[in-house]
């Protein structure tokens, strides 16, 4: 894009409407990491075993699965701001039904919903984002929906800390004579209901439209975002990606007509949004309460780690935002393999150092504190590069005739390693311990480092025209 062009965009627009489509990964994140501070209230209000409690925990991401899958189908029917305004309206309906919930069938349901939201807004706010915003600082935009889903979660562990103090203890009876663990949920409503109110004021993605062949409506957003000269020249260029081959979006799509075998960048997208869960990252997010009062932690020592590990991961995602258009996706995604290696290397020694007292795991000397240390190294290496560019890599690494359908595929094979992963954990801390289960995640750190450098192309500076499949 020559400098004139770049001159006539509307910039304060596109990072707008932008910004409004990242309170998405907001809540994707707030619901992620709400969950962190309830652990002892669902114990205590639903008489939980392990078992039962991974379920819980875990029982949103089975929605997140069916709903990142639907989100991408939906999308190419009913458009991109549609599918995000309806996970809206499911961000609210599950945040009043969860923090409501007076048994584990009903809390269940309502996180099922919130998983629902979740799902479609991970895929959706990227693919949005991808879709309006120019290809020289579209990794900048797309990686503010990481900084949106990790300031999500540590807003989220701020105020069950805040909350939980103000009570006493999460279980403890605060405002109305409901327990903090409940307002911890209700908190959600607020930005649930502001995001709604400001996807109607957003216009739909002008790649969507030209597909749907409303050209005179993609042209007239299109010179909002880029001005007249420049708009039509972008309408001409997806008209064209599209027209050898266009046809209503749909699964078949991913299979190569001419080898009859899946494209290769879909299972290219499949192992980025897989590796991405199997590294272990949200066990610290979902579990971080649990895992640091395992090392002998108090509650409310542990909700405070929380939000530091909040806190380092948004400025890691900062850091993103200044390098990711500069130096690309490849490299910052094998670093960050490298050093959460190194990390989680570090944290299964400490871990294995111990011994159990109690039912607690005691380190020794000062083994506790490289437990933390490296933990919280390896969230900052995480967000520096995974945390960040899977997203962006999958809002943009597609051809514009299957985004949709990739996005839903690898949306889904996300959010069931997610899963996986989580409701795992509870299991696996009680069987092998610790340092075993720690070990899992490095041997996945290991393997993805050969998996970026062998398999991940790099897509920094390229229109979304010129993705190939």
């Amino acid at each position: 894009m020559g400098q004139s062009a770049a001159n006539k965009e509307n910039t304060a627009l596109i990072v707008l409407i932008s910004v409004v489509a990242t309170i998405g990964g907001f809540l994707f994140g707030f619901d992620s990491g709400v969950i962190n501070g309830t652990v002892d209230g669902l114990k205590q209000a639903f008489g939980s075993t392990e078992a039962q409690l991974g379920f819980e925990v875990a029982s949103m991401l089975l929605g997140c699965a069916i709903g990142a899958f639907f989100a991408g189908r939906l999308a190419d029917r009913l458009g991109r701001r549609s599918v995000l305004i309806i996970s809206a309206v499911l961000f609210l309906l599950s945040a009043l039904g969860a923090g409501g919930a007076h048994s584990s069938l009903v809390f269940i349901a309502a996180r099922v919903v919130g998983g629902f939201a979740v799902g479609a807004a991970s895929v959706m706010s990227p693919a949005y984002i991808a879709e309006v915003a120019p290809a020289r600082y579209r990794g900048r935009l797309a990686t503010v929906q990481q900084i949106a889903i990790i300031s999500g979660l540590f807003i989220a562990f701020l105020s069950n800390y805040l909350l939980a103090k103000a009570a006493g203890a999460s279980t403890e009876p605060l405002w109305a004579g409901q327990a903090a663990w409940r307002w911890m949920f209700w908190m959600q409503a607020i930005p649930s209901l502001l995001f709604l109110l400001l996807l109607l004021f957003i216009p739909e993605s002008p790649r969507f439209l030209v597909v749907k062949r409303r050209k005179d409506e993609a042209l007239a957003v299109l010179t909002r975002l880029f001005g007249a000269e420049q708009a039509q020249d972008t309408l001409d260029e997806i008209d064209a990606s599209l027209s050898q081959d266009h046809h209503r979006p749909q699964l078949s799509d991913l299979v190569d007509k001419a080898t009859r075998k899946i494209r290769p960048i879909v299972w290219v997208g499949v192992g980025l949004a897989v590796f991405q869960q199997l590294v272990g990252i949200n066990v610290v997010f979902y579990y971080g309460a649990v895992l640091w009062q395992a090392v002998g932690f108090s509650e409310s020592d542990a909700l405070l780690i929380n939000v530091l590990s909040g806190a380092l991961s948004i400025g890691a995602c900062i850091v993103t935002v200044l390098l990711i258009d500069k130096i690309g996706r490849k490299p910052l995604l094998w670093i960050g393999s490298s050093g959460m290696a190194v990390s989680l290397a570090l944290v299964v020694y400490a871990f294995a150092s111990g011994s159990m007292v109690d039912g607690h795991l005691q380190l020794p000397g000062r083994m506790g504190t490289l437990a933390l240390v490296a933990a919280n190294a390896y969230v900052v290496f995480f967000n520096v590069s995974w945390g960040p560019v899977m997203w962006v890599m999958l809002g943009e690494m597609f051809p514009n005739q299957i985004r949709g359908s990739a996005l839903a595929v690898a949306g889904a094979a996300q959010w069931t390693a997610n899963f996986i992963v989580t409701v795992t954990f509870p299991m696996l801390l009680a069987g092998i311990g610790l340092a075993s289960t720690y070990s899992i995640y490095l041997v996945s750190a290991v393997i993805s480092v050969f998996f970026v450098i062998k398999f991940v192309r790099e897509t920094k500076g390229r229109s979304l025209e010129q993705m190939e499949g």
